[in-house]
């Protein structure tokens, strides 16, 4: 594939010798072929096809079409030069009713898009869920009930069965927050919904089915396996008693219900504060907390932006029809910086800040991958063709600058990769946000790589060159901190 010249670059930030430099996409973000091969409709076809759901009505059924392009898609990464790329498994293609034997023909995708990469010398980095259950799954309760969570594992198993020996790290769940609160509560992302309880359970059923897949991709014998959490860093918008507070209870809903069982062992201190009669715990069972708490070889984290909380009112007075976002607290706007088109502030020393937090916070945290990072920018194809996406490649610098500065503070982060490689389907906000380093036209699904895809190529070149790294080569993998197996 022949690609323009690089534009000019500046200073790199530094990074050890043997860190990962990939991008990320997500199945539902740009496979399309939603009913191709036997694939089976996902909470995501259903919630897109409401009306007032997604804006323009958009729906993920063709996406980027990387189910017929992804050979086009892999070259890219292959011309970027990265060392890793992280997509996620279709759940429906692999269980179409989330139960029962495999389907041969979508295991086969994944089975040919893993050996496309590993011929283009690209490590596969596999997550197992990111947001598309089954439909037939919700219809009997999603992720409020148990059975959500021993059929994750089951499919867990049918995956790593085909692929562990293949795929270098495996991430159970992507920002389970989003699924959980986000799906559950907010009524936001699909599947819509707008509980207390039915939310609050739906968090702990993630995790125990995160146990669950552990378990059996342990079992296939699987290298690396970890899980992908989007913990915000979170700022009072005063220094007022009542700010504070409100800035306690939004780290219990945002982090601690996930980092606390996972990294220590135990359910989070200030439930009751947070939610009151809501957090009853009654969909707890004995030895879940072992179970969630099992050793993991890594933790992604997904970082945007911080979010500046102030008290509030509770939107519903009434406990019995209260969501589980609804906390006494609200996210306050700031005017003293940048926000990209999704509205988020730009602050890259909060990165540095909440990576140094999470590793004094939390002894027995294993090594950090950068699962996520980048920005939703308003790109204009120039009369050249050419994409100058300035804000993003200054976005990207001052992040990997914050992320550099975590590192030399000694945080272990292993890895970092860019959200996302193609412009794609932005959920809720269908394809009103481009985050992609490489531009896609929905109507001819032409990729035109960004100033920015030549900006990160540039670094990962820089950085090859001061460690003396090679690039690498077909059929070899690299695992960060372990010798190439």
């Amino acid at each position: 594939m022949s690609l323009p010249e690089s534009p000019a670059s500046t200073e790199f930030p530094e990074f050890p010798d043997g860190f990962l430099f990939g991008t990320a996409t997500a199945s539902y973000q740009i496979e399309g072929a939603y009913d191709e091969d036997g694939r089976g409709p996902s909470i995501w076809d259903t919630y897109s096809r409401e009306p007032g759901r997604v804006a323009g009505g958009a729906t993920g059924d063709i996406a980027c079409d990387h189910y017929h392009r992804y050979r086009e898609d892999v070259a890219l990464l292959g011309d970027l030069g990265v060392d890793s790329y992280r997509f996620s498994v279709a759940w429906p293609r692999i269980q179409p009713e989330g139960t029962g034997p495999a389907n041969a023909a979508g295991l086969d995708f994944y089975d040919r898009l893993v050996d496309e990469l590993l011929a283009s010398g690209i490590s596969p980095a596999a997550t197992l869920y990111h947001w598309d259950l089954p439909q037939a799954l919700e219809d009997r309760g999603g992720w409020r009930v148990r059975e959500t969570a021993e059929r994750f594992g089951e499919y867990a198993a049918l995956v790593a069965d085909r692929l562990a020996d293949r795929v270098d790290r495996w991430m159970t769940l992507n920002e389970p927050f989003c699924s959980a609160f986000v799906g559950y509560a907010a009524g936001a992302h699909a599947p819509g919904a707008r509980e207390g309880r039915g939310a609050l359970a739906a968090a702990h059923h993630l995790l125990v089915g995160h146990g669950l897949a552990v378990r059996a991709l342990r079992a296939a014998g699987a290298r690396e396996v970890g899980i992908t959490l989007n913990p915000d860093r979170l700022l009072p918008a005063t220094d007022s008693p009542a700010d504070l507070a409100a800035v306690r209870r939004a780290e219990t809903l945002h982090n601690d219900v996930w980092f606390e069982p996972l990294f220590a062992g135990r359910y989070p201190e200030h439930e009751a504060g947070t939610w009151g009669e809501l957090a009853d715990g009654s969909y707890r069972r004995e030895g879940d907390v072992a179970l969630v708490a099992a050793p993991l070889d890594f933790v992604g984290i997904n970082y945007y932006r911080p979010i500046t909380v102030a008290d509030a009112p509770y939107h519903d007075p009434h406990p019995a029809t209260r969501t589980a976002v609804d906390i006494r607290a609200e996210e306050s706007w700031r005017d003293d910086v940048r926000h990209t088109t999704m509205g988020w502030p730009v602050v890259p020393h909060t990165f540095t800040d909440l990576l140094v937090d999470l590793a004094k916070r939390y002894p027995a945290l294993p090594p950090m991958l950068i699962t996520e990072n980048g920005s939703a920018e308003a790109d204009t194809v120039e009369a050249d063709g050419r994409i100058h996406d300035t804000d993003r490649i200054d976005y990207l610098r001052s992040h990997l600058d914050a992320l550099a500065a975590a590192v030399r503070a000694g945080v272990d982060v292993r890895g970092y990769y860019v959200w996302s490689l193609l412009d794609n389907f932005e959920w809720a906000r269908g394809y009103d946000q481009r985050f992609g380093i490489v531009r896609v036209d929905y109507a001819t699904q032409q990729r035109t790589p960004k100033d920015s895809y030549h900006w990160y190529r540039e670094l990962i070149a820089a950085h090859r060159a001061r460690t003396h790294a090679q690039p690498r080569t077909p059929g070899t993998r690299t695992t960060p901190g372990k010798d190439p197996r």
